[in-house]
């Protein structure tokens, strides 16, 4: 169940030639697919493409119609390695993931495609995760398409270009029979805009067409000798043949190329905040016409040194825009220029940041320098307009009246309580290393809970405490500790964590999180997934695969909220004297999709006039000490503090708020840590029978002679 459904949106994909197609990036992604005759695709979601995903699950039957085969692979080696259907046969496929992390776990796969080179068109759909909006290191794919001599496309961020960029790297893939990867920002990923559309046209090879005429060729495959010509044709004969039809076929854009003696070089991901940097200084309208040269590179790799040379001959200076370091464009840009013996300057990361995404701010600061140097701006008037922004009141720095807030679990996460449970445990056996892993539980290196050592890559959680290990299995006293999700477990985690801690005896325990989803990807289907999904296989035990693969110890806790359970299973698994990798699965819905799948029924319940009963909790402020430990102990989000209602008392009390979904963790956390007990539960009945109501008024008479009688009393004592 991903966290967006795209079932009415895939209609669109339907529309044919003329008709214009309105929508999301993505959307324009999948289109542009199915009319550029795609035979398969493959992909691992990840942002900023998980809905990408998501888009070509819910289109399945259209992709059938199309006789497309569609997989949701394993992991990201998984999905790059299907693009070995292109290598003999003109088939044309896609495999789509996020990039750097993504790129990084199918270079294997992706180097050997590149090496043996393809027949049909390969293209890798890579979401650039890099800036500000970034959840991974920040690095760029570009490195990579040039190690491995990948063509590198960089679109400009609107919809036709987006599709005529997937388009075009099918064409040049088999133009070059080189695999071309297409590289989607975050904002190109989810711009809107419109397009006119073409028909969609099936695939003139089809898999079934491979199955029955089976092809091979020794030369493509990556053994010597063939692998040691696989590098001479890479630059004899597929890069010239790359070039040749980029510059035939106008990939790359010039825009007012004869316009000014200073120009700009600019990657297509970048080219919407540079229009809107020059029309800021008065040098471009919003529809893109600009009195500065521009050079667009849809093609980030390779630079074409015949239109670099074109653009930057007799103007006196030019200014490289290039997001991230190494500035790998700028240093090939000044090759082609030096080398040819041209005397246009080159400027890039002299003006502009050398690290970090370029926001429209630092660009325009750049640019501005820039242009200033060269007589475009006048130093006047960018003063005048410094001063003019200088005379307004400057805010206060956030830093001053907003308390920082690190990211943490959702309201009601189901991982909150194991790391609840893991604080008490270290209260009785002390710290222990834990082995973070990639995730929604790695926010538990954050506060409250501050745990955590290291983080090594997705599903890699146990391998990175595998070095911490005494010789021989010998007992040490104390165990590490590490920590994967469901998701990461089935792409990666069961044979580089748990099989690898088998055959080297580790005596380690490692906490699997089984939330059902590969959650923090948007909620979609695993191998281990107790929902039904009519595509899919689902609802195999991760018990299972890890007594398959020889662990004894196995411990599962079918309701992570039962934080004292979760303390005690804890504390075993440390103490116990068995040797050998211990692995504790800790099972409860992700409450996200719990939340989504349940809250339509409850309000379609509602409105049909059945009765519906809600859980919540509160805190009863008389009996609420002040301390917080709850807080402290949880983090949940509907946790806060008011004011005291006891004039006598000044310490503020817990107060849950009305964004409590009910889990029950607050009085867990107040159970298994001797808490006080002012917790309650409560019942809000929509919809109540006359014996609900009846009920409640019993109670609310009860519950009001008592309060009297109580009232009366303390009015005696008073005097």
């Amino acid at each position: 169940m991903a966290e967006r459904s795209f079932v009415e949106e895939v209609k669109k994909l339907r529309l044919g030639a003329g008709e214009v197609f309105r929508g999301e990036g993505i959307l324009a992604v999948t289109k542009a697919l199915l009319e550029s005759g795609v035979g398969y695709v493959s992909g691992y979601q990840g942002a900023p493409i998980s809905h990408l995903m998501d888009v070509l699950a819910d289109a399945q039957d259209i992709l059938a119609e199309q006789g497309i085969r569609f997989e949701n692979s394993a992991s990201e080696a998984t999905a790059a390695a299907t693009l070995a259907a292109s290598v003999n046969y003109p088939l044309r496929g896609a495999a789509t993931f996020k990039s750097t992390v993504g790129t990084n776990v199918a270079s294997d796969a992706l180097a050997n495609l590149a090496s043996g080179g393809v027949t049909g068109g390969a293209l890798i759909v890579v979401g650039e995760d890099y800036g500000e909006g970034s959840s991974i290191m920040q690095e760029r794919g570009h490195a990579f398409a040039m190690k491995s001599q990948i063509w590198l496309l960089d679109p400009r961020p609107n919809l036709p270009s987006i599709v005529q960029a997937v388009k075009q790297g099918f064409a040049l893939s088999e133009a070059s029979r080189t695999p071309v990867m297409l590289q989607l920002r975050i904002r190109a990923c989810h711009v809107h805009g419109e397009f006119i559309a073409s028909d969609n046209v099936k695939p003139a090879f089809t898999v079934r067409d491979a199955l029955h005429h089976p092809q091979r060729d020794t030369g493509r495959i990556v053994l010597p000798p063939a692998s040691f010509v696989h590098e001479q044709e890479k630059i004899k004969d597929r890069w010239p043949a790359a070039v040749r039809f980029i510059e035939q076929h106008g990939l790359n854009e010039f825009f007012s190329e004869a316009a000014d003696d200073v120009g700009i070089v600019v990657q297509g991901g970048n080219y919407n905040t540079v229009i809107r940097v020059l029309c800021n200084l008065g040098l471009a309208d919003v529809y893109g016409n600009t009195r500065i040269p521009l050079y667009v590179m849809n093609v980030a790799y390779p630079v074409i040194p015949g239109e670099v040379l074109r653009f930057c001959s007799g103007k006196r200076a030019v200014l490289m825009i290039e997001e991230g370091q190494p500035n790998f464009i700028e240093q090939n840009v000044a090759t082609i220029l030096r080398q040819a013996g041209c005397g246009t300057a080159l400027h890039g990361k002299d003006m502009l940041p050398m690290a970090g995404e370029y926001t429209a701010a630092e660009m325009l600061k750049g640019t501005r320098a820039f242009l200033e140097r060269y007589g475009r701006v006048q130093p006047a008037l960018s003063a005048a307009r410094t001063a003019a922004r200088s005379a307004v009141i400057p805010l206060k720095p956030l830093s001053e009246s907003v308390n920082a807030r690190p990211p943490g679990f959702c309201t009601g996460c189901p991982e909150r309580p194991i790391f609840t449970a893991m604080k008490l445990v270290e209260r009785e056996l002390g710290p222990h290393h834990v082995s973070a892993d990639i995730g929604c539980h790695l926010f538990s290196i954050l506060p409250p809970f501050n745990i955590g050592n290291t983080t090594m890559g997705y599903g890699l959680g146990a391998a990175g405490a595998a070095a911490l290990n005494t010789a021989n299995g010998a007992p040490s006293g104390k165990r590490a500790i590490s920590v994967m999700g469901d998701g990461g477990f089935w792409h990666n985690g069961l044979t580089s964590g748990i099989a690898n801690a088998v055959f080297n005896r580790s005596d380690n325990l490692t906490i699997v999180v089984d939330n059902s989803y590969t959650s923090a990807t948007g909620g979609q289907d695993i191998l281990s997934s107790s929902a039904h999904n009519a595509t899919r296989s689902t609802g195999h035990a991760i018990e299972s695969a890890v007594r398959g693969v020889g662990v004894s110890w196995v411990r599962t806790m079918r309701r992570t909220y039962d934080v004292a359970g979760m303390r005690d299973a804890l504390r075993e698994a440390l103490t116990t004297r068995e040797q050998g990798p211990k692995v504790l699965i800790a099972q409860s819905e992700c409450m996200l999709n719990k939340q989504r799948r349940e809250k339509p029924q409850q309000r379609q319940a509602v409105a049909a006039g059945k009765r519906v009963v809600r859980e919540r909790f509160g805190v009863d402020a008389d009996t609420c000490t002040g301390d917080h430990s709850c807080i402290r102990l949880s983090g949940c989000p509907s946790l806060s503090v008011k004011p005291n209602p006891d004039p006598l008392r000044t310490d503020p009390v817990a107060t849950v708020l009305d964004s409590c979904v009910g889990c029950g963790l607050c009085g867990e956390v107040s159970h298994a840590a001797v808490l006080c007990p002012s917790f309650y539960k409560a019942q809000i009945v929509s919809n109540p029978t006359a014996w609900d109501r009846m009920r409640q008024r019993v109670r609310g008479a009860v519950i009001g002679w008592l309060q009297r009688r109580d009232a009366r009393q303390r009015a005696r004592h008073a005097f």
